[in-house]
């Protein structure tokens, strides 16, 4: 699958130019964003933990290795990139124990940084944000077109895909999970599962975002639609007043896309409308989804970014600064700045 059949139109036109990312894993770092207080006390050790072209799942598994724990002991907030330079958090569930020594753990792919106990163990999905640090290298753009193209993404946001890394080399996380819609079956194990699942939402959603993008609606509020706030998984249904919220203006209020499960989209009219016929484009999916559980939430279809800046540390590269949330892909950004060729890992 291409990257316009797995992704969409860009929003803000086409690449000021070309560049490279991800060239050294220093050009792509990932901070979490955690605001949980550790209490000191606790079962739970927590850590710090600095990653280098290391994925957080190997480095869940070395650290319980080290432990001397089983992997299900160990827990994390979310999934962060493999080719980049990430600092996240871990815990470890060491009920009666003291704290081991994990020196067995760490090389120069992985330090702990910092480390503590708490009551508790880290959930998925507790941090947050995610801070990013991107350096775009071998630039060939006029710097002025990419500062004009910034200060419209900084004031208006754009289009939350999904990234390519969702569905995987070729887009074959969507072909799995086709095969598996169409003989509605669903992968025994536990892991592919997941992947497979999280792959058909995210393409449905990335192809009613991508009419949205298409019709000029992406970042605007119709009749119909179900609004949320940036960080809030609730969402309400918008009227003639909602539309005119000044929430929206402010980047703070969006409209949403549906990550698809059991029965029909809750937007109304035409919203309902698009995302219906989108489905019906892939109703093996769509049914597969629902009947393997899945509820029908809501992504907004809109990113806002928190402190964007930049700046050039040489003519031809260009260092990106900037907050999203959890969830997000920092490619998003990038794809509304250059094209990325030969790099469709990312």
């Amino acid at each position: 699958m291409t990257d316009d059949q797995l992704l969409g139109p860009r929003a803000h036109g086409g690449a000021c130019g070309s560049a490279v990312l991800k060239a050294v894993a220093e050009d792509f770092q990932v901070d979490e964003v955690l605001d949980i207080p550790l209490s000191g006390a606790g079962e739970h050790l927590w850590l710090w933990v600095e990653k280098r072209n290391l994925n957080t799942e190997e480095a869940a598994r070395r650290l319980a290795r080290a432990a001397g724990v089983p992997a299900r002991n160990i827990s994390y907030a979310g999934l962060k990139d493999r080719q980049a330079l990430t600092r996240q958090w871990f815990s470890l569930h060491l009920p009666g124990k003291a704290d081991p020594e994990l020196a067995k753990a760490e090389d120069e792919t992985l330090k702990i940084l910092q480390r503590g106990r708490h009551q508790r163990k880290l959930q998925r999905g507790a941090h947050s944000a995610n801070g990013f640090t991107l350096r775009l290298t071998e630039l060939k753009a006029d710097h002025a077109e990419l500062d004009a193209r910034l200060e419209r993404i900084k004031t208006e946001g754009v289009p939350n895909y999904f990234g390519l890394q969702r569905f995987g080399h070729e887009g074959g996380n969507v072909h799995g999970a086709r095969e598996y819609a169409n003989r509605q079956e669903l992968p025994v194990q536990r892991n592919l599962r997941s992947r497979l699942l999280s792959a058909g939402r995210s393409y449905l959603f990335n192809r009613v975002l991508a009419e949205r993008v298409a019709a000029g609606s992406w970042n605007q509020a119709r009749i119909g639609d179900l609004l949320a706030f940036t960080d809030s998984r609730s969402f309400f249904p918008a009227g003639e007043a909602e539309c005119s919220d000044p929430r929206l203006a402010m980047l703070d209020l969006h409209p949403t896309g549906p990550l698809w499960g059991a029965g029909e989209s809750p937007a109304s009219g035409d919203v309902q409308a698009l995302e219906m016929q989108v489905a019906a484009t892939e109703p093996s999916i769509a049914k597969w989804l629902a009947e393997a559980g899945m509820k029908h939430e809501r992504r907004i279809l809109r990113l806002p970014m928190g402190g964007l800046s930049w700046h050039y540390p040489e003519p031809d590269i260009l260092q990106l600064e900037f907050v999203l949330p959890t969830g997000c892909f920092a490619t998003a950004v990038v794809r509304e700045l250059v094209s990325l060729a030969g790099q469709t890992d990312i």
